[in-house]
């Protein structure tokens, strides 16, 4: 199916809900008030509380929760994903037609964790075409949440760890990522030096932020609740990986960023019989888009490049 029929076909699902309407409610979750999105919409709020209004009877339920910012209902999930999916669809058949403003890119965003972010991610990006323009839009979100942002709309594609299906979505398999257990050589020799199974509860360790628990799962390995107590929260990549190289703590550190390190003593794996792997998915719309398209290939060619099958 072409961008110009998909297009059609998904402006056909609206055929029940007027397309003003959802519009509206796509603008007044991404704007957070019913004044951002009357403002961006060039519309009274009260005509934006009107249309949502209208919606909310027309489909039977509650699609926003009136909270600040605003935030959709499940069932104003699934209106709001639409809404993207055709303005996407709508944008490539513009494009095709020559209708599309001069020079104007297609923008395509992409949840990504932040270590894949940090080691070959962008790479694939820059080896991609330059014509026709292409802007990304990129949300950092671990491996673990990226395909929440997915299933609620806010991204077109994702790089994910899970193998189920986002509702609309086609997965590939990317490869798999490998953490080695490392520490500053100096901090190993004064906390782990000996049976890690007693060792590691008393060692400082480092973390991303609050929902990071791959620490935590590491340590349940050798028989532990988690990591120690004494943990310090370093929430970019390449901070996470100097704050090990610095002794602060010790950490699960991706072995490509590892390797370096490694080999300059600066650090050391106190652990090389449990290496963790991660899998990574490519998750997208099915949409029949060309830019979506071009940025899946791209992906998956640096993938295969920098990830273990």
């Amino acid at each position: 199916m072409t961008s110009e029929a998909g297009a059609v076909a998904g402006t056909a699902a609206f055929a029940d809900l007027p397309i003003d309407q959802v519009r509206t409610l796509l603008a007044v979750v991404d704007e957070g008030t019913f004044d951002a999105a009357a403002a961006a919409l060039h519309v009274t709020p009260s005509a934006v509380s009107q249309r949502v209004k209208a919606l909310e009877q027309r489909t039977g339920r509650v699609l926003l929760l009136r909270t600040k910012p605003v935030r959709p209902t499940d069932s104003g999930t699934v209106l709001v994903r639409l809404a993207r999916q055709v303005a996407r669809l709508e944008r490539d058949a513009y494009a095709e037609l020559g209708l599309s403003g001069a020079g104007e890119p297609t923008r395509v965003s992409v949840a990504v964790n932040a270590d894949s972010l940090a080691t070959w991610f962008l790479g694939a990006l820059t080896r991609m075409p330059r014509d026709p323009g292409i802007c990304f839009e990129l949300r950092r979100e671990d491996e673990d949440h990226t395909a929440t942002l997915l299933r609620e709309g806010v991204v077109m594609a994702a790089v994910t760890s899970s193998a189920d299906p986002v509702p609309g979505c086609t997965v590939r398999h990317l490869g798999r990522m490998r953490y080695l257990p490392c520490a500053e050589p100096a901090f190993a020799a004064r906390y782990l030096d000996g049976p890690l199974h007693p060792s590691i509860v008393a060692a400082p360790v480092v973390v991303f932020d609050r929902r990071d628990d791959f620490q935590d799962g590491f340590a349940r390995r050798l028989g532990h609740g988690g990591a120690g107590p004494a943990r310090h929260y370093v929430p970019t990549s390449e901070g996470f990986v100097e704050a090990v190289a610095a002794g602060l703590g010790w950490g699960m550190v991706p072995e490509p960023q590892a390797e370096p390190l490694l080999r300059a003593g600066r650090l050391v794996d106190f652990a090389p019989d449990l290496a963790v792997d991660i899998p990574l998915y490519w998750q997208q719309w099915k949409l029949d888009s060309p830019a979506l398209a071009t940025v899946a290939e791209a992906v998956v060619s640096a993938a295969a490049r920098a990830l273990r099958t």
